[in-house]
């Protein structure tokens, strides 16, 4: 009897990462690799196969987050703008995105949650965001815009975190508001 295919090594990683995800955020950092495994619908050894000990799938679901948000960023960037603040304009699309919905953005936030309270992770994060600050500070807007308009983006983006919704219509306002801010510097 031929053998069925099933998935190939980058659709079982990325279900291992997904699992992986969703296990982490339901029961913690302290998760076993069996329940993950169990989740992504794989054997411990096919898990091991991936990702050869815990660590290592910890630090790349982290890294998986936050390249994710790197190519949001990335497809936000506007082509046809060329101007002074065209990154931090784009950081501030991404982070506002009002199109996922707020269970999506509250579970990534807890998820999020769990991650940084491992050292190595923390500090994977650290070095994401200095390398944001390095590229928002090299975007030609004066310093003090780039602090501010960032951090309302950030802050606005968990708003969904405390139960407060997206409000589209302010969202769409306090994008306009900071992108004009990124203009006028």
């Amino acid at each position: 009897m031929p053998r069925r295919a099933g998935r190939g090594p980058e659709e079982t990683r990325r279900a291992l990462l997904d699992a992986a995800a969703r296990v982490i955020r339901t029961r913690g950092v302290s998760a076993s690799l069996d329940d993950i495994a169990r989740a992504a619908g794989v054997s411990k050894g096919g898990l091991l196969y991936h990702f050869p000990a815990k660590d290592v799938l910890v630090r790349t679901l982290a890294q998986d987050l936050l390249e994710a948000f790197r190519t949001e960023v990335r497809a936000a960037l506007d082509p046809a703008d060329t101007a002074p603040g065209r990154l931090t304009r784009a950081y501030v699309r991404a982070s506002l995105d009002t199109s996922y919905d707020e269970v999506a953005v509250r579970e990534t936030i807890a998820l999020i949650a769990q991650l940084i309270s491992i050292p190595e992770v923390a500090g994977i994060a650290r070095a994401d965001a200095e390398r944001w600050e390095r590229e928002l500070r090299e975007d030609g807007l004066p310093a003090d815009v780039v602090t501010l308009v960032v951090a309302a983006a950030d802050g606005a983006s968990t708003a969904p975190l405390w139960g407060a919704g997206i409000d589209v219509a302010a969202a769409r306002k306090l994008e306009q508001q900071l992108l004009a801010l990124t203009r006028s510097a």
